[in-house]
């Protein structure tokens, strides 16, 4: 987190806006075009994660996770909340890798190594008080 110190203003505010655009890419490369973002319901943490909750034209809403990390969505129906969908996708990875190392493929093996860590990341961060607190 050290790096975001040393970071400007301006290169913090470039890093979300990289993020978003990422976030986009990444849903549209799903067949799911966004036409709105909930900045109120979303949260960055520069320059590791960015967690999206985006609208897409049909109305539906997801929240997406990217960064210093894997980008994925889900539903967002699955959180009411920033904090709850970074635990759900701490969740979703721990499942996802416990499976991906019953794999034979080491390439498969390694990237369940990097969910694993990442997931462990993710569910520190859903429980540190500090980072949720109202401002």
């Amino acid at each position: 987190m050290n790096e975001a110190v040393k970071m400007t203003e301006e290169q913090q505010q470039q890093w979300i806006r990289e993020q978003y655009q990422t976030a986009t890419k990444y849903l549209a490369e799903k067949g799911i075009v966004t036409n709105s973002v909930k900045t109120e319901d979303s949260r960055y943490l520069v320059p590791l994660l960015a967690l999206w909750k985006l609208t897409s034209l049909e109305g539906k809403s997801y929240w997406v996770l990217c960064g210093d990390l894997p980008s994925d969505h889900s539903s967002a129906e699955i959180a009411t909340n920033a904090r709850d969908a970074l635990r759900h996708f701490s969740l979703k990875w721990q499942m996802q890798a416990e499976n991906l190392l019953q794999a034979k493929s080491e390439e498969q093996h390694d990237f369940a190594q990097l969910l694993i860590g990442r997931a462990d990341g993710l569910y520190k961060l859903y429980e540190d008080e500090s980072l949720w607190q109202a401002k």
